[in-house]
């Protein structure tokens, strides 16, 4: 006979290789026990990162001694029972699995209390091989030491000191934020590296994780449809990051990675920010259990939504309209004024109460019928004063200075030109004295035939012309005389560059971007009192005239008090 059944220790380090794959994995099995145990006060101790030791010790309800030996059977919990549970999963953890699993490639000791007596288990390699009453008060501290050690394999892929640290901490501080009425500490050999008050206020929890400059940065988000329910903060434009590690979501109550989640945030920040750069942003989202299933991977991070397209609309709507809503003028010395964007544990305090009185408005217009369309920088009657490197406009008004970009505000102005025309039904259009030939291959031709009809509609005429052979007639009159040949090949490439997974929005925006980008006023290009007077004024009806369409910032403000700072006027 060739089949067998393993031995209970033996499936136990195969489920390990899922369910604990580096320090941060324990940190979070065992901290996520703490808070499903009702604790308000959770403290997480590493040595060298979690390599040689992870203790977690919490005030929540704790376990009996019969309890407390069970906890580290397979497929042991309190969390669910039968199988219409798994529908209504409102805990953090429910498979039974982790503890069975830590226990099996470590050395565990477990002291715990619910009542006037203690216990103490200690297991090594899955096998307990003590359980004796212990003087404890009620709560649970559990002592993770020798990880891997008998599973040599694992052991040898676990990454530095700093590495294992900084994957421990990242996930704290993000457990921190979906979690802000339970205060968390955080030590790596005896030092305190993340620290949260437990407040239940999440504005103050995201000033204790990331400082002052990032939390005076921020914008309130709130909506609901009758399936979600989404709150929060997000970043200005200003304060971006170069990865995706801060778009912290929350379903739920659970930190969750998810690809067309972080695909609409990312969108709504479209023009507002540089390829390649990303928000700092807390959205919580409720919805309700059976439209969510976590228990499609043993982190219980990835997780599938039903009717996911309906909240991407959500975030998305949301989120641009917070963005549009708000003034988004960069002040010339907010990094100065910020420069630390690490917190002090000691004076987050004091640091956030400095937010609270000294104005930082976190609210917005979301939840109101009428949009104000930029109304504050619509008042503003900027007049030229010079031109710097033929890039660079100046300009005042009574109460500071401007510094603008030449082309990113030409560029803003014709992107929303544009976009506007994209909507208008009447289309105008200019044809060409001598119509443009463009050859294709074969393949660029079919993938073009196939979305022709986006460049139709806009109001270009073309027609084939012979083999793997089109030809343009005209094209609609927002784009300018200045318009090349070349420029007029590059969006044929356009189309087809998207033809594989074609998507009408997306392209209508690229087009754009690259329309308006080449028919701007470029560096270096000198301009008169009147062509600078004539693009403050279309600039202030924007939109959003705060940044190119591309994310670059378009006009920058120095203050008075700015000005006088600098020059030492104030101290």
């Amino acid at each position: 006979m060739k089949i067998k059944v393993m031995s209970e220790n033996l499936a136990n380090k195969i489920a390990a290789g899922e369910v604990v794959e580096k320090c941060a994995s324990v940190v979070k099995e065992l901290v996520e026990n703490s808070i499903d145990a009702g604790a308000t006060h959770i403290k997480i101790n590493l040595e060298a990162g979690g390599l040689k030791k992870i203790e977690v010790i919490d005030d929540g309800i704790g376990m009996d001694k019969e309890d407390a030996q069970l906890a580290f059977a397979r497929h042991a919990t309190s969390k669910i029972y039968k199988d219409d549970d798994l529908y209504f999963i409102e805990t953090l953890g429910f498979r039974g699995e982790a503890l069975a699993s830590i226990a099996s490639v470590a050395e565990v000791n477990l002291i715990t209390c619910n009542n006037d007596t203690g216990t103490h288990v200690h297991i090594k390699g899955g096998n307990i091989d003590l359980v004796e009453a212990y003087g404890a008060s009620i709560g649970t501290t559990i002592t993770i030491t020798n990880l891997f050690y008998n599973t040599p394999a694992r052991l040898k892929y676990l990454k530095s000191e700093i590495t294992e640290a900084n994957n421990c901490i990242r996930y704290i501080e993000k457990l921190a934020l979906s979690k802000e009425n339970i205060a968390f500490t955080l030590t790596n050999n005896d030092r305190v590296v993340v620290k949260t008050s437990g407040s239940g206020n999440l504005l103050k929890c995201i000033h204790e994780i990331y400082g002052l400059s990032v939390s005076s940065n921020m914008l309130e988000i709130k909506a609901n449809t009758d399936d979600f329910e989404i709150s929060g903060y997000i970043s200005k434009p200003s304060v971006l990051k170069k990865n995706r590690n801060h778009l912290n979501t929350i379903v739920n109550g659970r930190v969750i990675r998810n690809s067309d989640i972080n695909r609409a945030i990312n969108d709504a920040y479209n023009t507002y920010k540089h390829e390649g750069f990303y928000p700092i942003v807390v959205i919580n989202i409720v919805t309700d259990p059976t439209l969510v299933d976590v228990n499609i991977h043993p982190t219980k991070q990835d997780i599938k939504i039903s009717m996911i397209e309906n909240l991407e609309k959500l975030l998305y709507n949301t989120i641009k309209k917070v963005l549009y809503t708000n003034i988004l003028v960069p002040n010339a010395l907010i990094e100065d004024t910020f420069s630390n964007s690490t917190p002090n544990l000691e004076n987050t305090e004091e640091e956030f109460q400095t937010i609270i009185q000294t104005k930082f408005d976190f609210t917005n217009n979301a939840d109101n019928n009428v949009i104000s369309k930029n109304v504050e920088l619509k008042k503003l009657d900027l007049y030229p004063i010079g031109q710097i490197h033929g890039t660079y406009i100046i300009a005042e008004d009574e109460e500071s200075m401007y510094i603008i970009d030449q082309h990113a505000a030409h560029e803003r102005i014709n992107y929303e030109m544009i976009t506007k025309k994209y909507r208008e039904s009447k289309v105008d259009i200019t044809n060409l004295l001598i119509p443009l030939s463009i050859e294709l291959s074969t393949s660029e031709y079919n993938t073009f035939l196939e979305n022709k009809e986006v460049l139709t509609d806009l109001g270009f005429v073309i027609e084939e012309f012979g083999i793997n052979t089109i030809i343009i007639k005209a094209h609609p009159t927002w784009i300018n005389k200045g318009f090349k040949n070349d420029d007029l090949k590059s969006i044929i490439d356009l189309v087809i560059e998207n033809g594989k997974k074609f998507n009408k929005e997306r392209f209508l925006d690229s087009l754009a971007k690259m329309v308006s980008c080449k028919m701007s006023i470029k560096a270096n290009e000198k301009l008169s009192f009147e062509e600078m007077d004539a693009l403050l004024k279309d600039l202030v009806k924007c939109d959003n005239p705060y940044n190119c369409c591309h994310g670059r910032p378009s006009i920058i403000k120095f203050t008075s008090y700015e000005l006088e700072k600098m020059f030492k006027r104030v101290i």
